[in-house]
């Protein structure tokens, strides 16, 4: 799980328009605080299909509030 948080730091971190303090960006972080609308979101979701190599509808996303959340939906679709 630390490498999919790794991971899914530097891609929030490249596609955040906010300028966060990424030391303090821990699991319970939520990922409307980094900046991301709804729009944005879709764009994350894209950027992390392609670093993972899964694929995630924008439907299990809607109830993600936390990048630790973020992360374990990642790691259960990496299981799949």
């Amino acid at each position: 799980m630390k490498e999919i948080l790794e991971r899914l730091g530097r891609i929030i971190a490249e596609s955040s328009v906010e300028d966060v303090d990424w030391s303090k960006v821990d699991e319970t972080t939520t990922i409307d605080s980094l900046g991301f609308d709804s729009l944005a979101i879709l764009d994350l979701l894209y950027d992390i299909e392609q670093e993972f190599g899964i694929g995630i509808d924008a439907k299990d996303v809607v109830d993600i509030r936390t990048v630790g959340a973020m992360a374990a939906l990642i790691a259960e679709r990496i299981k799949s």
